[in-house]
C-alpha cells in the first residue's frame, strides 16, 4: 500500500470524526498525498512517507504564519 492509498484511507476515516473535526482529517490526509512521490524515493515504509508529508506540511505552514506575524509588527 502506498502513501496514496494511506490518504485515501485517512480521508475516509476523517468521516468518523467528530463534525467539527473532519475538516482536519481532510486537511492532513491532502497533506498526506502531497510529497508522497518525493519521500517513496527516500523512505521505503509507505505510513512514514505518509507522516513524513504531513510533518513537511505542517512545519511549512507554520513557518507561514510566523512570517505573516513578522510583516504585520
Amino acid at each position: 500500500m502506498g502513501a496514496k492509498d494511506i490518504s485515501a484511507r485517512w480521508l475516509k476515516a476523517s468521516r468518523a470524526l467528530k463534525k467539527e473535526d473532519q475538516i482536519y482529517g481532510q486537511m492532513v490526509a491532502q497533506m498526506a498525498k502531497k510529497h508522497s512521490s518525493e519521500a517513496f524515493y527516500a523512505l521505503d515504509d509507505p505510513l512514514e512517507a505518509a507522516v513524513f508529508s504531513v510533518l513537511v506540511e505542517m512545519r511549512k505552514e507554520q513557518e507561514r504564519k510566523h512570517e505573516e506575524r513578522r510583516q504585520e509588527e
